[in-house]
């Protein structure tokens, strides 16, 4: 489990494909000292597990599967978000992110404003019944508010329904990879957690489930 909260950049250094897994060896910042074999980090918002590491970077695989569902990321050269999975004793400082990627956006278009940019994103059409004015949302592993949103209950009548706007201030361009991103961009997108239960509790209850027995 993961907040959204970026501890630093890394870069893809190395990438290798045997029989349709992609291995990258990714280079952060500051190599971290106690990584265990089988630990979780989210790049760029996709949960990766560590395969192995050396004095420089670490090693993660990417299935099929993944490589399919996220953000063309993974090149030589390419820079990612980081973050470990979160401790019992950690501060909760973004929301709940799984790192489950559910689909990806495009930047559609970038404004700078005083003091921030302003972002205006396209999502993949089935995640936009999962976006609320002022609710959280994770792009590119970064924990984000949605600024407006347009269609049924959006703040904004001269947005798609699948469209919604980011405030980003400089912190955050700085310490992420977000100021790398144009119009054009493609990213990472994974939706409110506590969203999509709610929407599956609702629809069982509609489709008859039966209650467990007691």
């Amino acid at each position: 489990m993961f907040t959204g909260i970026v501890e630093q950049v890394g870069r893809v250094t190395h990438a290798a494909e045997h029989n349709g897994t992609l291995t990258l060896t990714v280079t952060p910042e500051r190599m971290w000292s106690d990584l265990a074999l089988g630990e979780s980090i989210a790049c760029s918002g996709t949960c990766l597990t560590v395969t192995g590491w050396d004095d420089t970077g670490f090693r993660v695989d990417l299935s099929r599967e993944t490589l399919a569902k996220t953000a063309p990321h993974w090149g030589v050269g390419a820079r990612l978000n980081l973050e470990r999975a979160m401790t019992a004793s950690g501060r909760f400082g973004g929301h709940v992110v799984s790192g489950h990627v559910d689909g990806t956006g495009e930047i559609l278009e970038r404004r700078e404003e005083p003091g921030a940019y302003t972002l205006r994103v396209r999502a993949a059409p089935h995640l936009a019944r999962y976006l609320v004015p002022k609710g959280s949302v994770t792009v590119d592993g970064v924990s984000l508010t949605v600024v407006d949103t347009g269609g049924p209950g959006g703040s904004r009548a001269d947005l798609r329904e699948d469209e919604f706007t980011l405030w980003l201030v400089p912190h955050t361009l700085e310490v992420t990879t977000l100021g790398d991103w144009r119009p054009g961009t493609v990213v990472n997108l994974e939706a409110d957690q506590i969203a999509k239960y709610v929407e599956r509790l609702l629809l069982m209850r509609d489709f008859g489930q039966p209650e467990v027995a007691r």
